[in-house]
């Protein structure tokens, strides 16, 4: 497969990621609305394993899930768990579109720590489309750039753990199946969160559960797609993709919840796309590179 078709399919993969997380984000405000974060957790951790189950089998049952790297699977899922904690946590603080636009600080630490440990490069179109969605980030946000808001502390912190977890997946795609990632993920988090779940449990409304089980099943196909998007390609080429979560959370918050779209927030969408479409840009080869080819 050449690497414009691995681009496509990384691309493709990492648009399913996108659209899971943007519904999630919905799911996760209703449900955080009415339970305790540790619970929200919890319970979608338990119902996206028996979600999950088909794909297991049809990778080969619980043997294929058997792993060489377990204490990678646990640091990465420590790392995720307190990410996914003060992600949802947040969400119960600040707006949806000041919580994705500072969760995009997470592209920024992804890129670093990939080129620190996963030996990636960056080069001047992965520059640019991280320059540019930063500063389309920058643009969008700027209201609440002078107020301190705990919110924004906490989505921060989780910002750095999520890039923290890419870069741990994105090592684990080099031996593990995209679903045993998933498989592990669910597990170990599911048991991470058990006491602190029960602690603050409480049944919940018939109305509620739809929402419980949107929250579950996009929990498990966000990081599904985002998995294997990584499997095909370089986390610093993938990631700024991501960019797009934060014009398009302005807009559900506009259809949904009323918060209005300016004309800053358009600039600011618009200089994420072009960094975006900058970096599906592929160097031409040389004619030495094709020769070897």
């Amino acid at each position: 497969m050449g690497p414009s078709q691995l681009n496509l399919k990384a691309t493709l993969w990492m648009l399913g990621s996108i659209t899971s997380f943007l519904i999630m984000a919905v799911a996760g405000r209703a449900t955080t609305d009415v339970l305790d974060v540790f619970q929200v957790m919890e319970m979608r951790s338990i119902i996206g394993f028996f979600i999950l189950l088909p794909l297991v089998h049809m990778e080969g049952g619980f043997k294929a899930m058997r792993s060489q790297r377990p204490l990678q699977h646990i640091g990465r899922n420590v790392v995720h768990y307190a990410g996914q904690f003060a992600w949802l946590y947040a969400l119960t603080l600040i707006p949806l579109a000041e919580l994705i636009s500072i969760e995009f600080t997470t592209p920024i630490w992804t890129a670093i720590l990939a080129v620190i440990f996963l030996g990636e490069r960056l080069n001047r179109w992965k520059i640019a489309a991280i320059v540019l969605g930063v500063i389309g980030v920058a643009v969008i946000v700027r209201p609440g750039v002078e107020r301190i808001d705990p919110g924004h502390l906490i989505m921060l912190a989780g910002a750095v753990a999520f890039g923290i977890s890419v870069v741990m997946v994105k090592s684990l795609t080099r031996t593990e199946s995209v679903v045993r990632i998933i498989f592990w993920m669910l597990i170990i988090q599911s048991i991470i969160g058990l006491v602190p779940a029960i602690e603050t449990w409480r049944n919940p409304p018939v109305e509620l559960w739809p929402w419980i089980v949107l929250i579950s099943f996009t929990g498990m196909s966000s990081h599904f797609c985002m998995a294997r998007a990584l499997s095909y390609a370089d986390a610093t080429a993938i990631m700024p993709l991501d960019f797009l979560r934060v014009p398009l959370s302005a807009l559900i918050g506009w259809l949904l919840y009323s918060e209005g779209i300016d004309i800053f927030t358009a600039i600011g969408a618009a200089l994420i796309l072009f960094g975006n479409l900058l970096n599906l840009q592929r160097r031409p080869p040389k004619p030495a590179e094709v020769a070897a080819s």
